[in-house]
């Protein structure tokens, strides 16, 4: 049985290695999502930041709503979550220096002060997480009579970030 601190654990270990989510903003934009590379600086928790130009529709967006909600599925297709928190653009050089990467440079032409870039910071409040949901699974828990909605619920966690 996994307790919510294990499965939340699994999240920030998988988002580590595949950092990939989508992004988007409720009440904006018709609820569209984009994807974005997440940076993380610690390992346990967020905040989320993503480096973007100031011309991206999240970013425009901004004025209309500052609720985020992400979603993110792992590299492995075995554990899942939705995200949800405030969303703002940073503006602090040195924390641009901090974050700043290889992959991230390859976007920006003018480097590290180029002026269309845009920072965003996710602070992350709550998520709802789940492992490993394989129909298979459930198909064959079904075969020996087994609940597999009861066997699942331990594979959820609701869990503040």
């Amino acid at each position: 049985m996994a307790k919510d601190a294990e499965i939340e654990a699994k999240f920030w270990s998988a988002l580590k290695s595949s950092p990939f989510i989508m992004l988007g903003l409720d009440g904006a934009r018709d609820g569209h999502t984009q994807p974005m590379t997440a940076i993380t600086e610690n390992d346990e928790s967020g905040p989320l930041w993503f480096f973007t130009s100031k011309d991206n529709g999240i970013v425009t967006a901004l004025g209309t709503s500052h609720r985020a909600i992400a979603t993110y599925t792992g590299k492995g297709h075995d554990l899942f979550a939705t995200i949800h928190g405030e969303l703002s653009v940073q503006t602090d050089q040195a924390t641009i220096d901090r974050l700043w990467n290889p992959h991230v440079a390859a976007w920006f032409e003018g480097g590290k002060t180029d002026p269309k870039i845009a920072l965003l910071r996710l602070d992350t409040e709550k998520a709802q997480i789940w492992l490993d949901g394989s129909s298979i699974a459930a198909a064959v828990l079904s075969w020996f009579g087994k609940d597999p909605k009861e066997s699942y619920k331990d594979n959820v966690a609701e869990v503040s970030l």
